[in-house]
């Protein structure tokens, strides 16, 4: 079970955007994994891990960011981190933004290369070692941009060796927000292979060990997938290759409402154009919670009759609590040209009922509070997250097969052995309806023939007006069991720490991976292999969940049940291998530099 925690995770009490899951790494080197978090439009800030206890977020860099990825690109043993910059929709093209951070905590803004990385709507960054030579690569996705004329903006660049990147190839173009990536390996030969997803049919393009791609997603695919949000790789039945866990959901439509019978709670989304509501049936206040409309009508509200504007006091980034009392906003314009003068309206139009409607451009959100009634919609049924086997050549869909046929709309998955018993579990994070809190689901492997839902594990969000997205899995406190750190679209951020019980049963080891030792690789990208007991588990540094971002945690987690030692490979992206015996009484063990 798990326990959300709140003096070890200061945060900000503000509902905001989110972009991602959190990328995590141990940014200082001094053997404690710190958060980077991504606050969409708002701020990227760094939490640094003091000994298990996180310091409040600091800002690095404010404005549109978007995916992140963490490595060392010219082996000077400080990380790099770039971040990929939005660009305004198409009217501000900018190119990703480079740091360095040192073993004092400084953030160092790095300049352009001798051939700026290019212009775009930023969406995907991700170092990777594409040609196995040993130095990071990077993946450089943008959202298409209609001035392009369908030319491709996946750009693959590649690291001269010195940390110079050097556009090298690109990926063939798609459409909207179709550059959601999972590195991986589904054939097994060593080289990264690339999945794409989020707009249409999924994609897979297997690596040819030189930065370029091949388009086999009929080939490895069973049929054709849509609908997807989110996939990692999993090796649930431990048979030695990577498996593909799918979460598949739809987005709320334009005009979409929810209503709570019992709570009286009203909940919308809405977007793109002229809009109006049934009108609500509140009575005399009208009592607004967690309202949120970005850019450019943000604070643009005109209130009754005479349509005068409501003033915020302070910034109006993050989810806004309106009260307004029926005598300050008697009546409803006439006639209003929604599409002339854009933003909200809203006024008491008699009889205890409100009216609001107008004419918005990026999409918004609200609840309502004490609505007497309101006609139910009838919403789109949830869709079925998809298991892939890896078959060598080709994957098969297990799905019912291993339990997983429950219908949601699901956006994120993260995978941990939570209960050590040496087969890795799911954590996967639903939509939600605005309207109610949002409980994850946990699936607990059945030591690879199935898995099975576990209830009452409390990984569960309160706030309202919030979207499930993304989440992350971790050691935060080093305890030897895996914590949850989860983030709502127009919510918060939430840790929650692994409480369970300990058991004699169920033990763990921690490896630590560094660089090769004879050629300096780094350990982003490696695999490590534990063999215990007979039974042999596989990991991969810094592959995870996220949809934009790769993380640079280098501290592999392994439960081994009751085993009381293992045989642990490391393979680095160009070939090199160490392996080492340990003793689970040393639960922490470092290979390589």
């Amino acid at each position: 079970m798990f326990k959300e925690v709140f003096k070890e995770f200061p945060r900000q009490d503000k509902n905001l955007r989110k972009w991602d899951s959190p990328v995590i790494a141990d940014l200082d080197k001094d053997g404690h994994l710190d958060l980077l978090i991504n606050d969409h439009g708002f701020s990227v800030q760094v939490q640094w891990n003091n000994d298990g206890k996180f310091t409040k977020p600091y800002d690095i860099i404010m404005g549109d960011l978007h995916g992140i990825s963490v490595g060392d690109i010219d082996k000077d043993k400080n990380l790099e981190i770039i971040m990929s910059r939005g660009g305004g929709s198409g009217s501000n093209a900018r190119n990703s933004k480079l740091y360095r951070v040192t073993k004092n905590r400084n953030f160092i803004e790095l300049g352009d290369f001798k051939e700026p990385l290019v212009m775009m709507r930023g969406r995907t960054v991700a170092f990777i070692d594409g040609d196995n030579d040993g130095n990071l690569d990077l993946l450089n996705f943008a959202f298409p941009n209609a001035n392009k004329k369908k030319k491709s903006e996946n750009y693959i660049y590649k690291n001269n060796g010195d940390g110079e990147l050097i556009l090298h190839s690109t990926l063939p173009p798609i459409k909207a927000d179709g550059q959601k990536t999972l590195v991986t390996d589904f054939n097994g030969d060593n080289i990264f292979d690339i999945i794409l997803y989020g707009n249409g049919e999924l994609k897979a393009y297997k690596g040819n060990g030189d930065l370029t791609y091949i388009d086999v997603s009929k080939i490895v695919f069973p049929e054709s997938i849509e609908e997807v949000t989110g996939i990692v790789e999993i090796d649930f039945d431990n048979d030695g290759d990577f498996d593909l866990y799918i979460t598949r959901g739809k987005d709320f439509k334009k005009g979409e409402t929810f209503y709570d019978k019992e709570t009286k709670i009203f909940g919308f989304y809405t977007k793109r154009g002229e809009f109006q509501f049934d009108d609500l049936e509140v009575g005399d206040v009208l009592n607004i919670e967690n309202f949120q409309s970005q850019w450019p009508n943000n604070n643009t509200y005109f209130i009754g009759e005479s349509s005068y504007n409501y003033k915020f006091d302070g910034e109006t980034h993050s989810g806004k609590n309106i009260r307004l009392v029926n005598s300050d906003a008697l009546g409803f314009q006439d006639n209003a040209n929604y599409n002339e003068k854009k933003g909200w309206y809203i006024g008491y139009v008699g009889n205890r009922k409100w009216r609001i409607a107008g004419f918005l451009w990026a999409p918004a959100t609200g609840i309502v509070h004490g609505v007497t009634d309101y006609p139910q919609e009838k919403h789109p049924e949830g869709l079925t997250d998809i298991l892939l086997e890896n078959k060598g050549k080709k994957f098969k869909d297990v799905t019912k097969e291993f339990g997983l046929s429950r219908k949601e709309h699901t956006t994120a998955v993260s995978v941990a052995d939570f209960d050590n018993n040496g087969f890795q579990d799911l954590l996967v994070v639903k939509r939600g309806d605005l309207i109610k809190a949002n409980e994850s689901i946990v699936y607990l492997n059945l030591k690879g023939s199935g898995f099975k839902t576990l209830l009452n594990h409390y990984i569960i969000s309160t706030e309202l007006g919030a979207i499930g997205m993304a989440v992350e899995t971790f050691d935060y406190n080093q305890d030897g069991k895996v914590d949850v750190i989860l983030g709502n679209e127009r919510g918060k951020w939430h840790l929650f720490k692994n409480a369970s019980p300990e058991t004699k049963n169920h033990t763990y080891i921690t490896i630590e991976v560094g660089n090769s030792k004879t050629k300096n690789t780094s350990a982003l990208g490696a695999i490590i292999e534990v063999q215990s007991c007979g039974n042999t588990q596989i990991k991969r540094i810094g592959s995870t969940g996220a949809s934009y971002s790769l993380s640079h945690n280098t501290f592999a987690h392994f439960g081994l049940s009751n085993c009381s030692s293992a045989d642990v490979k490391v393979t680095w992206t160009n070939g090199e291998i160490e392996k080492k015996k340990i003793s689970t009484l040393n639960r922490k063990v470092k290979i390589g530099n």
